[in-house]
């Protein structure tokens, strides 16, 4: 298994099939609204919508990860579940009701666009408050360029008198959410010296997906008109999360962390081409789209390859 996984041809094609799995969801999660009539002031019935997914993806990757091991996987001990559940509040709870909340409220490409900026967001965290890992000048000029293009995507070229084309509950919870996936990212990294990162994320998001769906149904949340569409949407997010976490969890045990995530940059590309392609939004059809997109997708690059160099 871990030839496999040391396999450049391999680790290439796996973190592709990643990339485009989480970018692919940003567009299904549209759909699925529309599909379960949940509209976009419907905040309750969004977080039900969450929760149900990412309990559901829990228990899938817990049974995933348990078949890969031959053994059942579990907390073993209480600080193990505590650090999970930990993990929970910023890797699904904060992350996924922001995330649900703002795509509700703003378009599947400008989503992509934001939600690249976690790698930059978890650049200052790892790198300026936690002290995790050098700071260099590539990665700074990464950093400028990613945040660059998550400015001009938000100017708007159609009213001189607003100059940012920004709202709170749409961009603005997209940028929340970023935030809350990075600092996940800090914790998963301290937290796997001490236990399995596919068993983290599983129980995680079985913890995060059961308390976003309590708080859904407490709040008069509702998941209308139920069909077999509805339910193949929910079935293929299920699976995004379980099958994308749990390679990517794999990968990353294997491999230098730099390795694999200099692959990101995918995300927001194969994010916003699936947005245009599957809701036939025109936004990724402008100038500024497509050279905010390229800004991102470089800062990605530069803050990568910027860890690859610090880790030789």
């Amino acid at each position: 298994m871990r030839a496999n996984f040391n396999n450049m041809k391999i680790t290439v094609l796996l973190c592709t099939m990643c990339c485009a799995l989480w970018g692919s969801a940003i567009p299904v999660i549209k759909i699925g609204y529309r599909l379960f009539k949940i509209d976009s002031s419907d905040i309750p019935s969004q977080i039900l919508f969450a929760g149900i997914r990412f309990f559901l993806a829990g228990v899938a990757t817990i049974i995933i990860a348990s078949v890969m091991s031959k053994s059942f996987i579990y907390p073993k001990s209480a600080s193990s579940l505590l650090r999970t559940a930990k993990l929970s509040v910023f890797q699904t709870v904060i992350q996924y009701v922001f995330f649900y909340v703002g795509l509700a409220n703003t378009t599947g490409v400008k989503s992509s666009i934001l939600d690249g900026t976690s790698v930059f967001i978890a650049l200052i965290l790892s790198g300026v408050i936690f002290k995790m890992e050098k700071v260099t000048a590539v990665k700074i000029v990464g950093a400028v360029i990613g945040f660059a293009g998550v400015f001009l995507i938000n100017i708007n070229t159609g009213d001189v008198k607003t100059l940012l084309d920004f709202s709170l509950f749409g961009e603005g919870f997209i940028l929340i959410s970023t935030t809350g996936y990075a600092c996940s990212s800090v914790f998963m990294k301290r937290y796997s010296a001490y236990d399995d990162p596919t068993m983290l994320s599983g129980y995680q998001f079985i913890i995060g997906g059961a308390a976003m769906t309590l708080a859904g149904l407490v709040f008069n949340g509702r998941i209308g008109a139920v069909s077999i569409w509805g339910i193949l949407i929910i079935i293929y997010l299920v699976l995004v999360s379980a099958v994308a976490y749990t390679i990517w969890a794999q990968l990353l045990k294997h491999n230098p962390v730099s390795k694999i995530t200099v692959f990101s940059f995918l995300i927001p590309v194969f994010g916003a081409l699936f947005s245009t392609f599957v809701l036939k939004e025109s936004d990724i059809f402008n100038i500024k789209s497509i050279v905010s997109l390229m800004l991102v997708s470089i800062g990605i690059i530069f803050v990568s390859r910027g860890s690859i160099k610090t880790q030789k």
